[in-house]
């Protein structure tokens, strides 16, 4: 339940990224002096040339990145219901920092030299649409399996009634053990669609959520498979068919 903590601070300072980025896209607003340092410290060129398609791919990605921390953080507080298992306080102290350096590494694909572009919707290109129509899709998807899971543990009036573990069906999950992680991985892969395919920071972070979930995804569908003996057994653990 604490990841709860690391989706206040997402909302917080994603959404303060994207006000930053937007006013000075849009409005003609400077990108504070610290910005700008730390581009020059990571090496990126403030100077570069400003085509109006990259900074527009940015500025999405970072919404697109505060409105899955908005859900997953209405899930934790609404839909989600935790068992009593604990968090290492270095995974916590990760996880309060993984959003912001997110949030920070999106920002510093752009140059802090940002003069005005064309019309939005000149800017729009096909990889945008394709990348926020993946992005909405497999965020549907998550959502069903978390309620799916949210409602092994309530009674039919939504009341609590256990905390224990149990075999979950619907949805995604009647081909995978942890369909919301495999949607987590489509997400972060809708992003790099927005962003152009291109990217290659972006797609190391795509790798990282590969490993990080797909761990994750190994460890509760070998629990699934101990505990219950009668788990189905065609489901795969994070992709389906694999």
């Amino acid at each position: 339940r604490w990841f709860t903590h690391f989706y206040m601070v997402s909302v917080l300072w994603n959404g303060f990224l994207v006000i930053l980025l937007f006013r000075a896209k849009y409005l003609g607003r400077s990108l504070p002096s610290w910005v700008q340092h730390m581009h020059h410290a990571f090496g990126r060129d403030s100077q570069g040339e400003d085509t109006g398609n990259e900074h527009l791919s940015v500025l999405l990605v970072l919404l697109l990145l505060w409105l899955h921390s908005c859900r997953r953080l209405a899930e934790c507080l609404w839909t989600s219901v935790f068992s009593n298992g604990v968090i290492h306080i270095v995974q916590y102290c990760f996880g309060l920092g993984y959003y912001i350096a997110l949030g920070t590494t999106v920002l510093y694909q752009v140059p802090t030299n940002i003069r005005s572009g064309k019309e939005l919707s000149v800017q729009i290109c096909w990889y945008h649409t394709v990348g926020i129509v993946m992005y909405v899709w497999a965020s549907l998807h998550q959502h069903r399996c978390l309620v799916i899971l949210g409602n092994l543990r309530k009674s039919k009036s939504g009341k609590v009634i256990s905390l224990s573990h149990s075999v979950p069906f619907g949805d995604w999950f009647e081909k995978v053990s942890c369909p919301h992680y495999f949607a987590e991985l489509l997400i972060y892969v809708s992003m790099a669609v927005v962003l152009g395919f291109h990217n290659v920071t972006w797609w190391c972070v795509v790798m990282y959520v590969l490993f990080n979930q797909a761990l994750a995804a190994v460890l509760c569908h070998d629990f699934y498979q101990k505990n219950f003996s009668s788990y189905p057994k065609h489901r795969k653990a994070f992709i389906p068919f694999v």
